[in-house]
């Protein structure tokens, strides 16, 4: 029996999911790998990613649409997890083409209120580079 050893990709999040880089799973499943963001901008700061390569938001189609509603489930459950309160939470996703990375992520930041001020702009709820989890679902 040989074992497939996944090769590097120039896609860090990418990398991530095959565990090619040293991060911390918080939870993974068959199509969802969650781990926190290396610029935390609250007390806790999720990106919640697809295993399989979606560049992004722009890139999902009508077939997409459970998928997205996974992300968004996971999401939640991860902040009530952490005792965080849904509504002191910012959900959602960077419009290209401001993001950072080209892999489909969904931002979970909590608290919220604690964000800073520019935290508060470049996660600025349902401006034109920051759009909402229900957005982007009505888009499917």
């Amino acid at each position: 029996m040989t074992e497939t050893i996944a090769e590097k990709s120039n896609c860090v999040f990418c990398n991530i999911v095959n565990k090619l880089e040293n991060t911390q799973i918080l939870y993974e499943d068959d199509d969802i790998c969650v781990f926190p963001d290396i610029k935390p901008a609250s007390k806790l700061h999720l990106l919640i990613i697809p295993k399989r390569h979606i560049e992004d938001v722009k890139s999902l189609t009508s077939a997409d649409k459970e998928l997205v509603n996974k992300l968004l489930n996971v999401a939640q459950e991860q902040l009530t997890k952490n005792n965080l309160s849904l509504n002191d939470a910012r959900l959602g996703y960077h419009w290209p083409p401001f993001r950072s990375v080209k892999h489909l992520h969904l931002h979970a930041i909590a608290p919220a209120s604690e964000m800073g001020f520019i935290s508060r702009l470049i996660f600025r709820k349902d401006s034109y580079w920051f759009v909402s989890p229900d957005y982007v679902s009505s888009l499917l």
